[in-house]
């Protein structure tokens, strides 16, 4: 599915309603719809063959990384929301601040080492534009 700012804005609206419906008995911290464009723009320049790194907001990353909406939806619902992982989407995010950094390092020089294509993208997210529940 290609994403647009509709689909991710509706998915966040979809796990916030989860989340208010006591549905997720842990913490969410939401993107904030105004990163879905930029992030629909980066995202034109990575490929399935990237990693692509986070911190505890990713859930636009993984759909913008080709996981389906549904699996996403049931990771967040059994409280995976921050710390998101899939091996075959290339997705790592962790909820532990600057922790995803040299995990990055680490696959880089796997990568160079073993002679893969692709990079690695790490996304910071700060809490200048959060989205708050409740």
């Amino acid at each position: 599915m290609t994403h647009t700012v509709e689909t991710l804005t509706a998915f966040t609206e979809r796990v916030k309603m989860a989340f208010l419906a006591k549905k997720i008995a842990a913490p969410v911290h939401l993107n904030s719809t105004t990163q879905a464009a930029p992030l629909i723009e980066i995202f034109k320049n990575i490929y399935p063959c990237d990693w692509k790194l986070g911190t505890w907001r990713s859930q636009f990353l993984a759909l913008l990384s080709g996981w389906p909406e549904e699996e996403v939806f049931n990771e967040v619902l059994a409280g995976r929301s921050m710390y998101l992982m899939s091996k075959k989407h290339r997705v790592l995010c962790s909820s532990i601040v600057g922790g995803i950094l040299p995990i990055a390092a680490g696959i880089a020089m796997g990568m160079k080492r073993r002679g893969e294509e692709g990079k690695v993208v790490v996304f910071i997210q700060c809490n200048i534009h959060s989205t708050e529940i409740g």
